[in-house]
Formats: structure tokens, C-alpha cells, sequence
């Protein structure tokens, strides 16, 4: 799900006082966090992975289906953390406050959809999150996921969540970009 542009400033807000902060602190040769690219933030609900492109509108129609018995909800963005633990961090994240009921509902609701086109179950517990850096093997990274979740108490970025967008994840040349290729709005 993307984030209104409202709340991508705020994130964004967080991201460069963080990254500010981590230039201050820096005592060494860095070896940088990969920071996701800040235009294609969105909330996942379920990872497909390599996926044929000539079943990509029977899947924009599966979470076409799954939106549509969904109302739309209310949403919030606070506090931080990193998986699998801020002292070996391999992913930054800011977690979700306000709406997690709702986006665990949903996220049940597509993998329904993808089930009946033979897509197995996820069997990891759902954990709604907001990705914004990748820390795996960098020495700044428990530095970074420190400084993040100490922004990131007093910050609440809260928002509408309305629609459900299947994108596709362009790799190569820098981080992901993430196309856009259906949309279905929330309807339930």
C-alpha cells in the first residue's frame, strides 16, 4: 500500500535527520546503509517474487477481489526497529501503530486470493512494517537502527488507507524502484 505524499515528507523528515546524525557520528571509514528509495515507499502486504507476465492481470484481479471486501481504515506510522535485531540490523524498519488489525485482515484477504491461483500460503507471521534501509554486513548499521528508533519515539505519521496496489520491484543500478501495475480501491 502507498503512503500518501504527506506522510512521505514526514518519513522522508525522519530519514535525512537521520542520516545527518550518522555523518555527525561517524568516527571511521563507513560502510553505508542501503537506504530504500523514499519516492516508492508502501507497506507490504505480501511478497510474490519472480512472477510470469502473463499472469499479472489475474493477479491484479485477485487483489482487485481481496480490496473489494475491505472498508478503507485509518493508519499510523510510529517507532522503529530492525529485523532480526538492532545489533545485527539487515533491515530498518518503522512499525505500524494505529490500523495493524486491519492491514493483518487484509493481508489474510489477498493471500486468500492468491491461493486459488495456486500461490502457497506465507507461512511467516504477518508484520506490518515500513522498510527504509537495509544494514546486512554494514558497520554503521546498529549505529543507524539506534539513531532511528530515537527519532523515531516521537514521531506518528498518521493516514487514510484507501487502495491496494500490486507493484512491480525494479532491481539493478541503485535501489528498487517500485512500478505500479493495478490498482484496486478499498471497498468493503
Amino acid at each position: 500500500m502507498p503512503l500518501p505524499g504527506e506522510a512521505v515528507a514526514d518519513i522522508e523528515s525522519l530519514v535525512r535527520a537521520v542520516q545527518a546524525e550518522l555523518e555527525r557520528e561517524a568516527t571511521s571509514r563507513r560502510s553505508e546503509v542501503r537506504w530504500i528509495r523514499l519516492e516508492g515507499l508502501h507497506l507490504t502486504l505480501r511478497f510474490l517474487g519472480a512472477t510470469d507476465p502473463a499472469r499479472v492481470d489475474e493477479v491484479g484481479a485477485a487483489v482487485a477481489r481481496a480490496a473489494g471486501g475491505h472498508r478503507p481504515f485509518e493508519a499510523s506510522i510510529s517507532g522503529a526497529g530492525a529485523f532480526p535485531s538492532p545489533a545485527r540490523p539487515r533491515t530498518l524498519w518503522l512499525g505500524v501503530e494505529a490500523g495493524q488489525a486491519d492491514l493483518g485482515d487484509l493481508a489474510r484477504l489477498v493471500d486468500g486470493e492468491l491461493a486459488g491461483l495456486g500461490w502457497p500460503a506465507d507461512d511467516r507471521p504477518f508484520r506490518p512494517h515500513l522498510t527504509l534501509g537495509r544494514a546486512d554486513g554494514r558497520r554503521e548499521g546498529p549505529m543507524a537502527a539506534r539513531l532511528l528508533a530515537e527519532r523515531a519515539r516521537h514521531v506518528e505519521v498518521r493516514f487514510a488507507v484507501d487502495r491496494v496496489v500490486l507493484f512491480e520491484s525494479v532491481t539493478g543500478g541503485g535501489p528498487a524502484r517500485y512500478v505500479p501495475l493495478h490498482e484496486a480501491r478499498l471497498a468493503g
